[in-house]
């Protein structure tokens, strides 16, 4: 058991390496910057997954409205997680759809639209980067695997490759937010 705990944590420990490599690092530099951008205009954050990705979007909201390192503002960001719209938007006009009517509901532009997936094969995300990229939003996409059908659809992507299950790109996910988190609290705050 002790050798199939050691080989998990080594894979953990390549899906951060990955974030060294220089397609992350120009995703996060990028992405920093436009991050803080819009928060300098006045836009906000609007940010979907599914599953572990919807718990993933909703972190990466709350460490921007609440406190990350240090307190300072509350930046502008919500999770599309509402369970009252997503049951209520599947019931009456399907699953597809719960987040791009959300897009629809609080978008406007100068927002940013940040799907995450490791699949990058949710019709719900793809629906809704339509409709963001529709309404003028800045798209982003965090994606695993080849991409998926999200590949390419987004003003700025990033893909965590070599990883068959979804919780090593979900990790490199979450350690790339928190570093975005970082370099905007320097930005806008240092």
């Amino acid at each position: 058991m002790r050798e199939q705990i050691i080989e998990s944590v080594e894979e953990g420990l390549r899906a951060l390496a990955y974030l060294k490599e220089p397609d992350s690092l120009i995703f996060i530099e990028q992405l920093s910057d436009q991050m803080a951008r819009c928060f300098e205009q006045g836009g906000k954050l609007l940010i979907a997954g599914n599953g572990g990705s919807l718990c993933d979007a909703m972190h990466f909201a709350e460490e921007l409205t609440g406190v990350f390192r240090s307190k300072r503002r509350a930046l502008p960001a919500i999770a599309l997680s509402c369970p009252g719209h997503l049951t209520c938007t599947a019931n009456d006009l399907g699953f597809v759809e719960v987040f791009s009517r959300a897009v629809e509901a609080y978008g406007v532009k100068g927002d940013m639209f940040v799907a995450l997936t490791t699949s990058g094969n949710s019709l719900n995300l793809l629906k809704a980067m339509q409709t963001a990229k529709e309404k003028g939003l800045t798209t982003v996409a965090f994606l695993g695997k080849t991409g998926g059908q999200l590949k390419g659809q987004a003003a700025l992507e990033w893909i965590v490759p070599g990883f068959t299950y979804s919780d090593r790109i979900q990790e490199a996910h979450m350690a790339a937010m928190h570093i975005l988190i970082e370099m905007v609290e320097k930005r806008l705050f240092s």
